[in-house]
């Protein structure tokens, strides 16, 4: 197994667990942890053994954003450089192939927030607390968020968080469906871990397909989602596992019927 400084990847049967490990920085995100993200996902995207994925942190945070030490010691290269390397690693965690799950333990700000927005489901602690702030730096956000927040939001409570820079508790994000679950910090990694243990043990050919549909109705094709639906539908239809499991559920199905016409007979 890969061997990383700011991160770890531990495996449990087919789920992955991501961890940043900047505890001391609030996980603030410098340039070694950026590439490490990146590769961590991009390995775990073409691991046949790993279903489904859950990235959280260490201590107090989940991820406060970049490291502002490093941040503002930039050139201008290296802020463009900086800028291109994170348009890849939110691309390899909202394109890795496995479901991921953001178990959100406490501030996600900024970067970190935005490394939220790419996850499929979110579960956070009644702690965490979460934002895009840029705009006290008289900045916006260079990640995706000005973009995804709208996706997973809606445009008036995106441009509420992206105008105003407020950073407001994860159950504020329940109702617009952005945090699936907001639960006791002592059941935060209990209840992550048990959803992904569900997803990872269905059909990874099913899960990643319907990952691969959902990300098509954010963008609004109806018409591709549909057909790439139906294909994928019909693949998995005429596959061994889908008509074992269809053979099973009809013969149950059966049985089921033939107990209660005889409960009802005379």
């Amino acid at each position: 197994m890969t061997s990383y400084r700011t991160l770890s990847v531990e495996k449990d049967g087919r789920v992955a667990v991501v961890t940043f490990r900047r505890g001391d920085q609030l996980n603030a995100m410098n340039k070694a942890m950026q590439a490490e993200i990146t590769a961590a996902f991009i390995a775990l995207s073409g691991d046949a053994d790993v279903g489904c994925v859950v990235v959280t942190g260490e201590g107090r945070a989940f991820m406060a954003g970049a490291d502002i030490k490093e941040y503002a010691a930039q050139t201008g290269a290296e802020f463009d450089a900086f800028q291109a390397a994170g348009t890849a690693m939110y691309a390899a965690i909202e394109g890795c192939r496995k479901p991921v799950i953001a178990a959100v333990n406490g501030f996600a700000l900024g970067g970190g927030f935005e490394l939220v927005l790419c996850c499929d489901i979110v579960v956070a602690s009644s702690l965490a607390r979460m934002g895009l702030p840029e705009i006290k730096l008289g900045l916006v956000p260079g990640g995706g968020g000005t973009q995804r927040s709208v996706v997973k939001l809606g445009r008036n409570r995106a441009n509420f968080l992206l105008m105003t820079g407020a950073i407001v508790p994860a159950a504020d994000f329940v109702a617009p469906g952005l945090v699936n679950d907001v639960v006791a910090p002592e059941e935060l990694m209990p209840r992550a871990v048990a959803i992904a243990e569900a997803i990872a043990g269905e059909p990874a050919e099913a899960v990643e397909g319907m990952k691969r549909l959902t990300a098509i109705a954010t963008g609004g094709d109806l018409a591709a989602g549909l057909e790439q639906e139906r294909a994928l539908l019909a693949t998995l239809y005429r596959g061994e596992t889908g008509q074992r499991r269809v053979r099973e559920f009809a013969a149950k199905s059966a049985a089921r019927a033939a107990e209660k016409a005889a409960g009802a007979r005379p």
